[in-house]
C-alpha cells in the first residue's frame, strides 16, 4: 500500500491513474502525479485519496476498480512490497493497462514478472527523470486515448547526477571548500517559513550551495563511511563561511542512493548551486574529483581533479586547497574556513566515521556499535573531542528511547559530554551533547538551556540545538515559542524528519489539529519507517474524530511498542474492546517499563483515572522521555484537573 502524499488532484471525479509504489519511494511517486496531473491525467494517490472514515484495504480496491490505467514505480521496494504485489495482482484481474516506471536494476519476482509480462516499461535510468517524466505522460496520453501536451521543460535534456555517493578523505576537504567559497563568494541569507512546509518554498540566493555526499569509485567500494566522512567535513568548513547558505547534513544526505535529479535535489534543498564529487582509491593512490554546478542552467562552475600519493592525509589537505586557490586565480580565502583537522590519528578518525554511519540508522542494536566503534576511537585519540561529544549524543539518545536504564547511562553520558567540552570549549557539538544529556537523561531543563544557547553562540546554524531548545520549551508548555524555533532548525534543515515530528508536538497541544497531522505526515514522507510517528499521528486522528484512520496508522507504526499501545487507543475508539485489552496487556506484560506513559494514555481515555495514575507513577519511576511532552496532551483528557496531576508536574519541577 502505497504512503506518500501529494498536491492537488486535477478536476474531475473519476481517477484515471491508479498509482502503485513502495512507502521508500514516495518522492517518486509524488512527482509522478504533479506531472501526470499537469498534463490533466487524473490520479489516485494514497493516502491523499483515501476518504476520511474509510479503510485503506477498501479505498485501494476501490481506486483499482474504478481507474482506467496504473502506473507502478517499480524498484527494489517495491520487488519486496505485499502491499504493491496486491495492488499489481487486482488491476491485472480487473485488466486493466499498466506501465513499469522502472527507477533501479532489482530483479523482479516470480510474480511482478508474470503481472508485467505484458506491460509497458520506462526506464528512468536510460533516460533520466525529466524525460522519463514527459514519456510516461506522452504514454498514457495513448494508452486513454487522450491528448497529452508535451512539456518543453520535462522533455529539456537532463542535468548530470551521481549515484551512490563514495567515500573520501576529509584531507581534500579544505581545498573542496575553498574553491566553492570563492567560486560563490558571500551573501547573507536568512528566511523563515511555516514549519511544516518544504524547503522549496524557500527563496533561492545565489550564494547558496548543497554538498551531496562523494560517489566512491574504488575497486572494492569499502570506504563509504569515508566518502561521507568528507562530504560532512565540506559541510561543516562551508557553513563557517558566515554569508553563505549551506543545508545541514541530515538535508543533504536525505537524497543518498535515491533516485533524483541534481534539479529536484536543489528545489528541495532551496539552493543556486550543487557542489558533488568522487574518489577512487587504488593501492595508496588517491584521486578526488569535484565540480559545483549551477543548477538553473546546468553550468559547471568550476571541476578540478586532484591525484595524490595516500600517505600523509593532512598533507593532501593543505596541497589541494592551494591548487584549487590557484586553479580559480582568486584571493586566498582560507581564513574565511577555519581548518578543523578533528584528530590526528587516521584510526581514530577512521572509527568515528563509521560510528556516524551506523548511528543514523536509528536502532538500539546500531547504537550499541556506534558506542562501541567511538570507544575503539578514543582508545587511539583519547584528545578527539568530537568523538567524545557523539558519544554522549549517542548515549542519551539511546536512553531516551528507553532502551537502558539511567544508573547506566546518566554517568557516562555526563562523562563523556564534560570531556568534550573540557578538550574544546569552543566545539558546538560538545555543548549540544551536554544540553541533550542534561535534558533527555537528567531532566533538569534549567542547566539544558544555557547549554544549547552556548553551542548557538559558537555555531548560529546548529539545527539540532534549536530543535532541542523546541523541545524544552514543550516540557514547559511554552508551545508558540517551540514553533519559532522550529521554524529557524528547518530553515536550516529542511528535510530533518525529527524537525517536523518536534512541530507537530507543539502544533498538537496548541489544539491546531490539520497543522499537526500536516507536520507528521512530513515526517513520514521523509523517513516512512520511522519509530512512533505512525503512532503519533495515529493519536492526532483520534483527537480529531477519525478512528478508522487512526487505526491504520497504528498498524503500520513500526516500533512494536508504540504498536501495541496505538492499537489498544485506536480499537477503544472504535469499541472493539475485546481486541483493545488483548493489545493493551502485551503493552503492560512487555513493555511496561518503555511505554508506561502511553499505557497511562490508554486508561485515560477509558476514564479510568486510578489505573492511568498508576502507570504515570511508573513511567516517572523508570524516567519515561516520554512524560517530557504530558503538558497539553489532549489525551490525557481530564485527568489535567486531577489534583494528582499537579502532584506530578510538581515532582517534575514544572509549573503547574
Amino acid at each position: 500500500m502505497a504512503e506518500g502524499g501529494g498536491g492537488e488532484r486535477a478536476s474531475g471525479s473519476t481517477p484515471t491513474v491508479f498509482i502503485s509504489y513502495a512507502s521508500q519511494d514516495a518522492a517518486v511517486a509524488k512527482s509522478i502525479v504533479e506531472n501526470l496531473e499537469h498534463h490533466g491525467l487524473r490520479c489516485w494517490l494514497a493516502p491523499r485519496d483515501v476518504k476520511p472514515g474509510t479503510l485503506y484495504a477498501d479505498a485501494i480496491v476501490g481506486a483499482i476498480n474504478e481507474a482506467r490505467a496504473l502506473v507502478l514505480v517499480l524498484s527494489a521496494n517495491a520487488v519486496t512490497s505485499s502491499h504493491v504485489s496486491r495492488e499489481v495482482e487486482r488491476a491485472a484481474s480487473k485488466r486493466r493497462p499498466m506501465i513499469a516506471f522502472r527507477i533501479d536494476a532489482a530483479p523482479l519476482s516470480r510474480a511482478l514478472e508474470y503481472f508485467l509480462g505484458e506491460s509497458q516499461w520506462i526506464d528512468v535510468r536510460a533516460l533520466g527523470m525529466p524525460a522519463a517524466l514527459a514519456k510516461l505522460a506522452e504514454t498514457l496520453g495513448q494508452v486513454l486515448g487522450q491528448t497529452v501536451a508535451a512539456d518543453p521543460v520535462a522533455t529539456a535534456k537532463p542535468l548530470k547526477r551521481t549515484g551512490e555517493r563514495a567515500k573520501l578523505f576529509v584531507g581534500a576537504s579544505v581545498v573542496i571548500s575553498v574553491g566553492v567559497a570563492v567560486a560563490l563568494g558571500v551573501h547573507f541569507w536568512s528566511q523563515s517559513h511555516n514549519a511544516a512546509q518544504s524547503a522549496a518554498a524557500v527563496a533561492i540566493t545565489e550564494k547558496s550551495v548543497a554538498v551531496l555526499p562523494f560517489v566512491d569509485m574504488s575497486e572494492k567500494k569499502d570506504q563509504e563511511y569515508f566518502s561521507d566522512g568528507l562530504s560532512e567535513e565540506l559541510i561543516d568548513m562551508l557553513t563557517k563561511v558566515p554569508e553563505l547558505r549551506v543545508p545541514a547534513r541530515t538535508s543533504s544526505f536525505y537524497f543518498k542512493g535515491k533516485q533524483a535529479t541534481i534539479a529536484d535535489i536543489a528545489k528541495a534543498l532551496a539552493v543556486a548551486h550543487v557542489l558533488e564529487g568522487s574518489v577512487r582509491k587504488s593501492g595508496n593512490t588517491l584521486r578526488i574529483t569535484a565540480q559545483l554546478i549551477r543548477v538553473d542552467n546546468g553550468y559547471h562552475v568550476w571541476s578540478e581533479t586532484y591525484d595524490r600519493k595516500f600517505d600523509d592525509i593532512f598533507k593532501i589537505q593543505d596541497d589541494i586547497a592551494r591548487s584549487v586557490v590557484a586553479a580559480l586565480r582568486v584571493s586566498l580565502l582560507e581564513a574565511h574556513l577555519s581548518r578543523t583537522t578533528p584528530s590526528a590519528n587516521s584510526e581514530a578518525y577512521t572509527l568515528y566515521l563509521q560510528a556516524q554511519s551506523i548511528m543514523s540508522r536509528g536502532t538500539h542494536a546500531d547504537s550499541q556499535k556506534a558506542i562501541e566503534y567511538l570507544h575503539q576511537s578514543l582508545e587511539f585519540d583519547p584528545s578527539f573531542a568530537p568523538a567524545w561529544a557523539v558519544l554522549a549524543a549517542v548515549l542519551a539518545s539511546d536512553f531516551g528511547w528507553g532502551i537502558s536504564p539511567i544508573d547506566e547511562v546518566s554517568a557516562k553520558a555526563h562523562a563523556a559530554a564534560s570531556r568534550a567540552i573540557k578538550l574544546d570549549p569552543t566545539l558546538p557539538l560538545g555543548h549540544v551533547a551536554m544540553g541533550r544529556t542534561l535534558y533527555l537523561v537528567d531532566w533538569n531543563w534549567d542547566a539544558a538551556e544555557p547549554e544549547l544557547k552556548q553551542a548557538l553562540a559558537l555555531e548560529p546554524r546548529s539545527a539540532d540545538a534549536y530543535r532541542f531548545l523546541a523541545y524544552i520549551a514543550i516540557t514547559r508548555a511554552r508551545f508558540d515559542e517551540a514553533i519559532g524555533l522550529l521554524k529557524r532548525a528547518i530553515a536550516l534543515d529542511p528535510l530533518h524528519p525529527w524537525n517536523y515530528v518536534v512541530t507537530g508536538f507543539a502544533t498538537y497541544r496548541l489544539g491546531r489539529l490539520a497543522d499537526a497531522e500536516a507536520a507528521y505526515q512530513k515526517a513520514l514522507d521523509l523517513a516512512p519507517t520511522g519509530g512512533k510517528i505512525h503512532c503519533l499521528l495515529g493519536s492526532v486522528l483520534l483527537v480529531r474524530g477519525h478512528p478508522s484512520e487512526a487505526l491504520d496508522e497504528m498498524k503500520r507504526e513500526t516500533d512494536e511498542g508504540y504498536r501495541r499501545v496505538g492499537l489498544a487507543l485506536a480499537l477503544d475508539a472504535l469499541g472493539q474492546t475485546n481486541k483493545a485489552n488483548a493489545e493493551l496487556e502485551i503493552a503492560e506484560q512487555q513493555f511496561g517499563r518503555q511505554k508506561g506513559y502511553w499505557i497511562a494514555l490508554v486508561y485515560a481515555s477509558r476514564r479510568d483515572a486510578e489505573q492511568a495514575f498508576r502507570w504515570l507513577d511508573s513511567a516517572l519511576h523508570e524516567h519515561d522521555s516520554d512524560l517530557l511532552w504530558m503538558r497539553g496532551d489532549p489525551l490525557l483528557g481530564a485527568l489535567a484537573t486531577d489534583p494528582r496531576y499537579k502532584a506530578l508536574l510538581r515532582k517534575m519541577n514544572l509549573p503547574e
